[in-house]
Parts: structure tokens; sequence; C-alpha cells
């Protein structure tokens, strides 16, 4: 299995496709193979390193707290591994908190940024939110707790029409093997509390891509009209109907809109 150990953290890493590296990162509670449906898209023009984040699938789940900045060190590692010295990075929901951190901590070795579902800093009802996440991975079956996750992150109209694919989603997550420790979630779940990058973002200089659904109550459309209005020249993309998972109710849109960021890239 291919790994990267830093610090005494092995943090595993996939990877597809030829070309420029593009580091995908993904949110709370998920690994990179979560990212397939991108993916498979993306590796058509670029070479794809989808990371484990540590706490999630083949990485190692070390007693918490973690923190975005600490997850964004991880990421550099896999690159050093790698010998990458520069890539573009894409993270969705806790993946974009540690991709901000990349950005700022190692602006010369990111081509581009795309941020989707993202946020500097929670505000009350997003701390609330995970907050309770946090609480329930740790009382409720895990089935339980993917139909709670589903209530955030789906919207209603999601529900009313793909009832069958939820339930099924629900299903797989009980009958999974290697379930996440309640330790690793919680700890992710302290990472993306204590995520701060206010202030900050305006230091980024290359091209940045915002995506959102704009019925997300879980990281609401506001949070990435601030980091916006940090980043001036970012690019924002408001997915119409869509919630958290926009990436996947719209999928088809989200991957042209993506690669065609990418791309732009290339030519400039």
């Amino acid at each position: 299995m291919p790994n990267v150990e830093r610090n005494g953290i092995r943090i595993h890493y996939t990877q597809r496709g030829k070309g420029i590296p593009l580091i995908l990162l993904m949110g709370l509670g998920a690994d990179g193979s979560l990212w397939e449906l991108h993916a498979a898209e993306y590796e058509k023009h670029y070479r794809c390193i989808r990371i484990d984040n540590r706490g999630a699938g083949g990485s190692d789940k070390p007693a918490g707290p973690y923190t975005t900045e600490q997850m964004a060190q991880d990421t550099l590692a896999v690159m050093d591994q790698l010998g990458i010295a520069k890539a573009h990075i894409a993270g969705i929901s806790m993946g974009s908190a540690i991709a901000q951190h990349v950005a700022l901590e190692s602006p010369e070795r990111v081509f581009s940024l795309s941020l989707h579902c993202s946020w500097m800093a929670c505000d009350t009802y997003t701390r609330r939110i995970f907050e309770t996440f946090r609480s329930a991975y740790d009382v409720l079956p895990i089935e339980e707790f993917q139909r709670l996750l589903q209530l955030f992150i789906f919207t209603p109209q999601y529900h009313e029409d793909h009832l069958d694919d939820l339930l099924l989603r629900q299903q797989a997550a009980a009958a999974a093997k290697g379930q996440m420790p309640v330790h690793a979630f919680q700890a992710q779940c302290d990472a993306c509390l204590a995520h701060d990058t206010m202030g900050r973002l305006r230091e980024i200089q290359v091209p940045v891509l915002l995506t959102v659904g704009d019925r997300d109550i879980f990281t609401p459309l506001s949070l990435t009209q601030l980091i916006q209005q940090e980043i001036p020249h970012a690019e924002l993309a408001v997915f119409r109907g869509s919630g958290h998972t926009h990436h996947w109710d719209q999928l088809e849109e989200f991957n042209r809109l993506t690669t065609a960021f990418l791309m732009k890239q290339r030519e400039a």
C-alpha cells in the first residue's frame, strides 16, 4: 500500500492518471475514495493523488486532537515523497480547510486552489453542527448516524427524489469493514471546529475556484461569500438547488466546471 510516514504517522494515498499533479482532499469522516466520480474525469488530464486524511481510510488513526494545519503538513509530506514540487490543490469541505493551509504555508507549491463548500472559521450555527456530529458519532449506531448526516448534507428535494439511494448509503455504511474509530472522527471534528484562517486568505495569489450549493445548510453560501471577499480574484460558482453535496447532486456540471477551471490554468 502506498504510504508516507510523517512524525511516525502513516498517510495513505492512491494515484491515477498522468500529467500535472492534482491533489484531492476529502471531507470529514471520509477517505480519498469518495473522489472516485470526479477522479474518473480528472485522470484524463491530470495525475490525481487522492489522500486519506489522518484518521480516515488507510491512514493511521492517532489520538487527537487533529488540526487542519497538521493535515496540510501531511499533504505536503505526500508531495515530498512523490517528488511533486508543485500541484493543483482541490478540497471538499474539511478538505478545503486543509487546502487553505497548504496554500498559506507553501504558496510556491500550489498552481491553483479549488475550495468546495468551504469556510474560514465556523459561525455559531456550523459550530453547533460539528459539535452535534462529534457527540452523535459516539452514541448512535453507524446506520443511524448516516441518516443524521444525510439530513444535513442532502437537500429535502434529494430525499424526495432519491430515497432509495440514501437508504443504500446507510446500509453500506453499516456493512462497511474498518469503520472509522470514534476517537479519530472526533479528532477530525476538532480540526474543523478549530479551523480559522480569518484575515489570512487575502495572502493567496494563485487562481482560486469556489463552489457551493445555495441550499447548503452545513457550510452555507454565506461562508463561501466571506471567502470571496477575502480573495477578490476568486471565481465563485453557486449550484442552484443543491446542498453540501452539490459535487454529487450535479456531478456532470461540477466535473465540467472544475475541469475547465484547471485547464484554464494551463493556458495562462
